[in-house]
């Protein structure tokens, strides 16, 4: 938006503070090359516009703000003279996008004096190359450390998720491991107690009905129900009593397993009935080897199950051999990114999900967005330890208007309000030194309004602090550059 013009005095633009130290012979060619504008109430320029000028304000009030998500939201409002905006980044030429980082409007007539951004970053080439010098070491200086420590902080996240993914993998390979062993033994008596029976006097009926009750008690353990522990115990008892009462010895060592596989008196009975009594306690001995060996066949099964679930669990997370941008399910990300930080929780903290899972898939960057997950989760566990280590994680989601929200509430110290404004801020960190590089929320910030056009905010008080990530349910064009998180 042009503005209507009007006279240049160099007077009055070397009364501002931006100029005061200028010679007269600058002032002059700054009123030669620049131009002073009147704009009547509206805007004068949009964020992400090319930047072409540089604006220095001599009378009115301006208006400055960001574009967050759908919103416009007010970053600075003043009536102060010579107050600048604008294509500031000009002297840094082509190396960085010469685009306006926000919005300005006036809200009454106001005058600018107005610099092509060319001229601006010529005469500031020309009259202050030390302080070019210095601005481009410290601007630039600046986003190499940043992608420093942001690369890493990656590495420090993926530390931590490869010792808890090893963590959780670790438990079930040990219990598969041990089941194996025990199956391995199981079968090996098995056989043994089988040469017994062969070389016992029984008849061909009675070793078809044993290995027909055999097949019976198989399928039994497939369909043992769950017992309380009150009722698991009664039933041990009764079992352990029968076994007795039948001449079986040992049989409170008997009876323990019996009850894991489902089985009864009434089941005994029915064995009892179908075998002859001399060879009962070895068709009981014979059907403690079968359910023995179905239970740690089971626990194998298990074992190597959670294995895969873990291993297609990483797989989720990493996002690997998935397109980069797709339509996602929040709460599949959400389950993946819980499961591979599960070590890092632990289990004093209590993890609730309150999901809405009519929800539809969003346009999104899944890896991406567990990377956000990851930086609220490991912030909301550090939270909950500075409180004493015990408390809730709750993630929920919900719709939004046109929105789907994802909330992490956790209930540990909160964040002041005195440094809520600059928790987004880079290398900015309330953790102990060593413990944070201050870029996690950041980061965040950067994945979620930048590259999703969504909203990241805060709400916090001592025990109920809450993240709130607003996402579009309805896809926008996906960018073509990658992020420097991305990269």
């Amino acid at each position: 938006m042009s503005g209507r013009p009007m006279p240049c005095s160099p007077g009055e633009i070397g009364a501002l503070f931006l100029f005061e130290k200028l010679t007269p012979e600058q002032l002059g060619r700054l009123c030669a090359e620049g131009r002073v504008e009147l704009f009547e109430p509206g805007p004068v320029y949009t964020e992400g516009e090319p930047a072409t000028c540089f604006y220095v304000m001599l009378d009115g009030t301006v208006v400055l703000s960001r574009r967050v998500g759908g919103d416009e939201v007010e970053v600075n409002r003043t009536s102060q003279r010579g107050v600048y905006a604008g294509a500031m980044q000009a002297y840094l030429g082509e190396r960085v996008p010469q685009r306006y980082t926000n919005s300005m409007r006036v809200t009454e007539p106001t005058r600018f004096f107005v610099l092509p951004a060319d001229t601006f970053a010529s005469i500031m080439q020309e009259w202050f190359p030390m302080a070019v010098h210095l601005l481009e070491g410290l601007f630039f200086g600046a986003k190499n450390t940043q992608r420093a420590v942001g690369q890493r902080e990656r590495l420090l996240a993926l530390g931590s998720l490869s010792a808890g993914l090893t963590h959780e993998l670790n438990n079930p390979a040990a219990a598969a491991v041990r089941a194996t062993a025990g199956l391995r033994e199981r079968v090996a008596k098995m056989r043994h107690k089988l040469a017994v029976i062969a070389e016992g006097p029984f008849s061909r009926d009675a070793l078809a009905g044993l290995i027909e009750i055999q097949e019976r008690t198989a399928e039994r353990v497939a369909k043992a129900p769950s017992l309380s522990p009150l009722e698991a115990a009664d039933r041990e008892d009764a079992l352990t009593d029968w076994l007795t009462d039948h001449g079986i010895e040992q049989g409170w060592q008997l009876a323990p397993v019996f009850v894991q596989a489902g089985l009864d008196t009434e089941w005994l009975d029915q064995v009892a009935a179908a075998v002859d009594e001399e060879i009962l306690p070895g068709a009981v001995g014979w059907l403690n080897y079968t359910v023995e060996t179905e239970l740690l066949m089971d626990e194998i099964a298990d074992s190597t199950a959670r294995i895969s679930h873990l291993v297609n669990a990483a797989k989720q997370y990493s996002q690997l051999d998935r397109a980069p941008y797709r339509i996602a399910d929040v709460h599949e990300l959400l389950d993946s990114t819980l499961l591979m930080l599960s070590g890092k929780i632990g289990p004093r903290i209590k993890v609730v999900k309150e999901y809405d899972r009519t929800l539809p898939g969003i346009p999104a960057y899944p890896a991406e967005l567990n990377q956000v997950w990851t930086n609220l989760i490991d912030n909301a566990v550090a939270a909950v330890n500075a409180a004493g280590g015990e408390g809730t994680l709750t993630v929920r989601t919900a719709r939004d208007h046109d929105r789907l929200l994802v909330e992490f509430r956790d209930t540990g110290t909160g964040v002041p309000r005195e440094i809520r404004d600059r928790i987004f801020d880079p290398f900015f960190t309330t953790k102990p030194v060593g413990e944070g590089t201050g870029l996690g929320l950041d980061i965040s910030w950067r994945i979620v309004v930048n590259k999703h056009h969504g909203t990241l905010r805060v709400d916090s008080e001592p025990g109920d602090t809450r993240f709130q990530v607003l996402l579009p349910l309805t896809a926008a064009e996906p960018d073509t550059e990658p992020t420097e998180e991305s990269a």
